[in-house]
């Protein structure tokens, strides 16, 4: 329905309704509610009399719809095939650049508890908290609280560090947002 039919079938909404509250004004709800079918069956009328001048019934996206389905264009998508067989060259790698100096929030954890505000306060010096996993279960790697790989705790050169022993695939990570 073009813009100049709409703005003539609001107008004759408009004027009909004018009418009909002039004409029902100090009469009783069944004389409103008898109004509102008549309104209503010559609104189903003028939209069955213009889906006939168009000749076929309109859905959205079949033809003869106008409206959104007659604005839309068919997607144009570039072929990357060709630039992801491109050996790697300073260029592309420019490109990357910038998200190398993202900081990350990296954690090791050995593995987790649950304790009341009362025994918080009475750990001390020498206080032993019971975790959740045994010991020689591998500690969890995390990068912005997202688990990305399990290992084990190693000391090298008087450091704590972690060693991997298992990398988690994209298709567990995804699992995991689930």
């Amino acid at each position: 329905m073009s813009q100049e039919e709409q703005e003539a079938l609001a107008a004759q909404w408009a004027a009909q309704l004018a009418e009909e509250d002039a004409n029902n004004q100090g009469v009783g709800g069944d004389a409103q509610a008898n109004s509102d079918e008549a309104l209503a069956a010559q609104w189903a009328e003028a939209l069955a009399s213009e889906e006939d001048n168009r000749g076929e019934p309109s859905t959205f996206g079949g033809p003869g719809a106008g409206g959104f389905a007659s604005q839309a264009k068919e997607a144009e998508f570039k072929d990357m095939t060709d630039v992801a067989k491109q050996p790697r060259d300073s260029k592309r790698n420019r490109e990357l650049d910038f998200i190398l100096d993202i900081p990350l929030n990296v954690s090791a954890e050995l593995g987790r508890t649950r304790l009341m505000i009362n025994e918080l306060l009475q750990l001390g010096q020498g206080s032993v908290i019971e975790l959740n996993k045994l010991a020689g279960e591998p500690l969890e790697l995390y990068v912005n609280g997202k688990l990305v790989a399990r290992g084990e705790a190693v000391v090298i050169n008087e450091k704590f560090g972690v060693r991997l022993t298992d990398i988690i695939s994209p298709v567990e990570r995804v699992k995991q947002l689930g």
